[in-house]
């Protein structure tokens, strides 16, 4: 497995936005809008690629600010899902982030992730929250 950057609006995003839909977006009766995907152009996309190229999984990084990312998007395709894919892509993503100097990563998880974020050490900030219909929670980890 290789950990690598997508560009934005290359194949691979594409491929990205393909897995992010059939993960995140199909099972809610939700569908991403052209100014939601416009709005990603300023964001750092990441995913992992299996040995023969093919995009296992990704994640989506937004500045929050000057120290601090929030992560976005988290996906893995269906048939790889409980296989440590998902693991690896965020620890990868982590160190990618502090190397880039950020100091934490903030994100909403589904409540159906929380406990996959927890192994993860991110810590539960405040109260859940109804986003996209579903209850979430904020999460955030230090990275130094």
């Amino acid at each position: 497995m290789h950990f690598l950057p997508i560009l934005f609006m290359s194949p691979e995003y594409d491929a990205a936005v393909a897995i992010r839909t059939a993960v995140l977006r199909i099972p809610l009766n939700l569908e991403f809008t052209e100014e939601q995907l416009e709005s990603e152009s300023e964001e750092f996309h990441f995913g992992v690629f299996s040995n023969e190229d093919e995009l296992l999984a990704c994640l989506t990084f937004k500045l929050d600010s000057k120290q601090c990312l929030q992560m976005r998007q988290v996906a893995v395709k269906t048939t790889f899902q409980n296989t440590g894919i998902g693991m690896f892509m965020v620890r990868q993503a982590e160190v990618w982030a502090k190397e880039q100097g950020f100091q934490k990563i903030i994100l909403h998880a589904r409540d159906s992730a929380v406990p996959f974020y927890l192994k993860l050490a991110y810590e539960i900030v405040g109260e859940p929250f109804i986003e996209v219909n579903i209850p979430h929670c904020h999460m955030r980890k230090n990275l130094c």
